[in-house]
């Protein structure tokens, strides 16, 4: 039998990227939860989706951590895998996430990072982030990271955080099992590098995730992302995507 699948997308503003995800991936054999916000109708994005594409929708606080924790509970799928909106999965996804359901060992895998730009900067970029998964085990978000289910829900989901949600989720996971590390690569827009400079937005990257590593509260992480200081951080530290 097939592994059954849930991709979980958590979306705030971006119905143009998430209609792009959902026309340019084959998404046979799952069924997709997207979780919007409350204040976000994306019944027209949804229309334009593939006919045979199994979705549901549901709302939940902003946020990726609140919004993905919500797509779980909904979920039907025995992995989980949570996808950015801007973020394309690889012919033959699925095939990777059941070469991980064969090893016990493994409790949550991730696929190689790139960028769709032609840019030596996002060479350079996808470089670093190979390094930090092969040196440290330590994939982000933007990888399509899929987890076992029971493992998930075992661990109480993704912790509160406005910022480095998916880093934590990541470190408790290793101490239930392996990573599997997948060579396809999840295409994500390098839209933010190209509005942001490529050189300032990695070294804010970097900047944060050593502070975070240091021991500064996500809640103060945050003031200090430029990219998200627009939106005001609500009284329980949740910020926007």
């Amino acid at each position: 039998m097939p592994v059954s699948i849930t991709v979980i997308v958590p979306v705030y503003r971006d119905a143009a990227a998430l209609a792009r995800t959902l026309a340019a991936t084959d998404f046979s054999g799952s069924n997709i939860v997207v979780v919007s916000t409350a204040d976000e109708d994306l019944r027209a994005t949804l229309r334009l989706a593939p006919a045979d594409n199994d979705i549901v929708c549901v709302t939940a606080p902003r946020g990726r951590a609140s919004q993905m924790n919500a797509g779980a509970t909904v979920a039907r799928g025995r992995w989980l895998l949570f996808l950015h909106a801007d973020t394309r999965l690889p012919p033959g996804w699925t095939d990777e996430i059941a070469a991980a359901d064969r090893d016990p060992h493994v409790s949550a895998g991730c696929f190689r990072f790139a960028l769709d730009s032609h840019a030596l900067f996002a060479r350079l970029i996808e470089l670093g982030v190979r390094a930090r998964v092969a040196l440290f085990g330590l994939p982000y978000g933007d990888q399509a990271l899929f987890v076992r289910r029971e493992v998930f829900e075992a661990l109480q989901g993704y912790a509160d955080l406005p910022i480095m949600e998916d880093v934590d989720l990541v470190r408790r996971l290793r101490r239930h099992g392996r990573l599997f590390q997948s060579a396809l690569p999840a295409v994500t827009s390098a839209r933010r590098w190209e509005r942001d400079g490529w050189v300032t937005r990695t070294a804010r990257h970097v900047a944060l995730i050593l502070l975070y590593f240091l021991g500064v509260p996500p809640a103060r992480l945050i003031r200090l992302d430029s990219g998200r200081r627009a939106h005001p951080v609500s009284p329980s530290g949740r910020m926007s995507l």
